[in-house]
């Protein structure tokens, strides 16, 4: 269900968005980079953009991850670069005005998600690589690649929180902080190119990755917890209401915490 907040989001982007939409079902689609592609959702969201005809490049840190994904799906471009560093943005860039010189559509989808208890001692780099890769990064990258995605059609920046942007768990303070954060710059970017390039927000629930496997070790068994979602059933669903037009894509139980807020922080922190 898409509430007023919603529904507002999609009316601010659709018409400008959707006014480019293709005429012919044969035409090429746009070209797509996806962050952290090499695995989990950005690989599963790389897959069904694939399926559906666009043009996708992925980039990510590590080597066998991105051939992996290559051999899988061999229509991906790929290219090994951390977003965390900035200078990775300006090889990236160089490398995508050569490869996908027709990119409009940037997915800011890499994170770090850590478990981190400041009643004891937490690493200094620990912190600084989730608020590097999880917040520094899809703004920079933005700013760094926007001037390519607006001589195209349709420039479209993506970008991935969560439904912990909405109602933190304590257990990742770090994490939860920079998908908020990332929350706000979303909305603030919509709101600053309004017209110009389409700016959306795709929350995701739980889904089933590597995020982090000592918290999806201690998730309640099936049944007895909230639902976790496949990476492909998730990025079936997001990819679909990209396409609708849809600005905030909430997707299963984080339409929840996007209601209700930290209304629900005692019962997800007891």
């Amino acid at each position: 269900m898409i509430d007023a907040r919603q529904a507002r989001a999609k009316a601010h982007n659709e018409a400008s968005w959707m006014s480019g939409e293709r005429k012919m079902s044969g035409e090429r689609k746009s070209g797509v980079l996806i962050t952290g592609g090499g695995s989990g959702i950005g690989l599963a969201m790389a897959a069904e953009f694939l399926k559906r005809g666009y043009d996708v490049a992925i980039c990510g840190r590590d080597p066998e991850r991105l051939a992996a994904a290559k051999g899988k799906h061999p229509g991906l471009r790929t290219m090994e670069a951390d977003v965390a560093r900035s200078e990775d943005h300006a090889r990236l860039a160089s490398w995508l005005a050569a490869e996908l010189p027709h990119l409009s559509v940037l997915v800011n989808n890499a994170g770090i998600m850590h478990a981190s208890d400041f009643r004891g001692s937490v690493g200094l780099g620990e912190i600084r690589s989730e608020l590097d890769t999880n917040l520094l990064a899809p703004v920079a990258l933005t700013a760094a690649l926007l001037p390519m995605l607006v001589r195209n059609e349709k420039p479209t920046v993506v970008n991935v929180t969560s439904g912990l942007a909405f109602c933190p768990s304590a257990e990742f303070p770090v994490y939860c902080a920079t998908k908020a954060a990332l929350h706000s710059f979303t909305l603030s970017l919509r709101h600053q190119l309004t017209g110009r390039v389409r700016v959306v927000e795709i929350a995701p629930p739980i889904v089933a990755t590597g995020l982090d496997k000592r918290s999806q070790a201690r998730r309640p068994a099936e049944g007895s917890g909230p639902p976790v979602l496949s990476a492909e059933t998730f990025a079936s669903e997001a990819v679909q209401r990209f396409e609708q037009g849809e600005a905030e894509i909430v997707i299963g139980v984080a339409n929840g915490l996007r209601q209700r807020g930290e209304a629900l922080f005692a019962d997800m922190n007891p």
